[in-house]
């Protein structure tokens, strides 16, 4: 048990480690290449924050537990609404004044029902995996094209473009992306390791060991960027990353399994778990809306949040 116990904490200090520095490699060497800052906080930014999921998903999937991929998915979007904007917004109510998230969150409730779809039969298809894949391409297409096209200043673009790093060399842009690359496989191995060791010991299922332990494991990143956002009074950013994060994971990290390993999935994660991410993602939509024209998440919103992510945790442990 203690070494499983270290396992986990060493793969997971080593993925949020691993992905802080491919993201950090990633950023530089687009921003070297003159890529628009709105593009690099969009595409390159949300992803690197959802690498730990990625990799943890692509072993979990290559080990033929599919059950813990989608977990980890599902688990992980819910603990980025409940918990990370839950304890974010208890730090002081978090501004939403960007069109582009306003355009983002609704997609994201799009792509829920759409990777809700394909579960609720059951299985999750290698042709549903790259079904999911090429929705993400393009989406990231049309972000692409949006971030080219549109001369409007939007406040995220501005909060972005003082995220991403200056003045760094190519090389070590490269050097640090190939850091990120070599030990997000790894360390994204050892956490499942460990936390399949002390999940057994304690009969967990595969589900429920993705959508606890690994979820609220790779989603730290998101929670030290919106923390770190708030701060700096970067709301629009904070509420970015775990927007970005969400339609990641469930249209490109979702595909993983699909593709790797597709077949059976627990009954519980196309019912239970995904009407809880549904409607998670879509009261994330009816705070913002309902919160009059100062569009924000309150503090109030932030202890709802919070108290549904308890109260969801004490569910699947009593499963």
């Amino acid at each position: 048990m203690l070494f499983n116990i270290f396992m986990l904490i060493a793969g997971l200090v080593a993925l949020v480690w691993s992905a802080d520095k491919f993201v950090y490699g990633a950023a530089a060497f687009a921003r070297n290449l003159g890529l628009p800052p709105m593009l690099i906080g969009l595409t390159i930014v949300a992803m690197g924050s959802s690498a730990p999921e990625m990799f943890v998903a692509a072993t979990a999937s290559m080990e033929g537990m599919t059950d813990t991929a989608i977990g980890n998915v599902l688990g992980s979007n819910v603990a980025n609404i409940t918990l990370i904007l839950g304890i974010t917004a208890l730090l002081g109510a978090i501004a939403v004044s960007s069109q582009t998230l306003m355009r983002e969150i609704p997609l994201m409730i799009i792509a829920t029902v759409i990777a809700g779809y394909f579960l609720h039969d059951g299985m999750l298809t290698r042709i549903e995996g790259f079904m999911l894949l090429g929705l993400f391409f393009m989406l990231m297409g049309y972000f692409i094209w949006h971030a080219v096209t549109n001369k409007k200043k939007d406040a995220l673009e501005e909060e972005a473009d003082s995220e991403i790093p200056t003045g760094v060399p190519t090389s070590r842009a490269i050097l640090w992306l190939i850091v990120g690359i070599v030990l997000l496989p790894l360390s994204a191995d050892w956490m499942v390791q460990g936390a399949v060791g002390i999940a057994k010991a304690y009969h967990l299922s595969d589900l429920v060991i993705g959508l606890t332990i690994i979820a609220i494991g790779t989603s730290l990143p998101e929670l030290a960027a919106c923390v770190a956002g708030v701060m700096k009074k970067e709301d629009d950013l904070a509420i970015g990353n775990i927007v970005g994060s969400n339609l990641f994971n469930i249209l490109a990290v979702l595909a993983i399994p699909g593709i790797i390993a597709p077949g059976a999935v627990d009954a519980a994660a196309s019912s239970r778990d995904f009407y809880m991410v549904l409607a998670t993602s879509s009261a994330l939509a009816v705070f913002i809306l309902l919160s009059g024209r100062a569009r924000a998440l309150k503090r109030w919103h932030g202890v709802v949040l919070l108290c549904t992510f308890i109260a969801y945790q004490l569910i699947l442990f009593q499963a």
